[in-house]
């Protein structure tokens, strides 16, 4: 997919490590049974609450002579507009890459996939609300049975996503 000579990304959770280490975070690592690939199930075996989640979107944004694959990271209880999303870096629209593209940049299965971007073309952006909610982070660490769980402050230091509010707006019901 990406030519010639593109590595895909391997040894997720010890890249993760060591970046963290590198950066003296507060973090662990929590081994617990794999759950499916909705937030609920995952948040309930690691024991935290749902917005803890770093859910991480691995996204193309494109238009308007722009091409450039995106990791979206946004709390797991909470879901992203995309368009805002493609407007914010110039683009006209972006989309969810495939099972394979995830895989060639990220090393990881749908639903495995760290809020992390550990792949020289995966630009990393987070929602601001991200930082704000909880003291403590969680996400999966490349395997849908292996999370860390890490202060958010340290994980913002550390990771230093580019900020881009692009949460789908609530929807308004009205009552007749």
């Amino acid at each position: 997919m990406f030519g010639n000579g593109s590595i895909m990304v391997e040894n997720v959770l010890q890249k993760l490590c060591d970046k963290f280490d590198a950066g003296h975070a507060r973090y662990r690592v929590l081994h617990h049974p794999a759950g499916d690939r909705s937030s609920e199930s995952v948040a309930k075996a690691r024991g935290t609450a749902i917005g803890q989640g770093a859910k991480a979107l691995v996204c193309m944004a494109k238009g308007n002579g722009v091409k450039q694959y995106v990791l979206a990271v946004l709390p797991a209880d909470q879901q992203a507009d995309l368009k805002k999303l493609a407007h914010a870096l110039g683009a006209t629209r972006a989309g969810l890459c495939s099972p394979e593209e995830v895989m060639e940049l990220t090393g990881c299965i749908l639903g495995a996939v760290p809020p992390v971007a550990l792949h020289e073309k995966l630009l990393g952006v987070a929602d601001p609300s991200l930082f704000t909610r909880y003291e403590e982070l969680a996400f999966n660490a490349g395997a849908r049975d292996v999370s860390i769980i890490i202060n958010t402050e340290d994980f913002h230091r550390i990771v230093a996503p580019k900020e881009i509010p692009f949460l789908r707006d609530a929807e308004v019901t009205e009552i007749a």
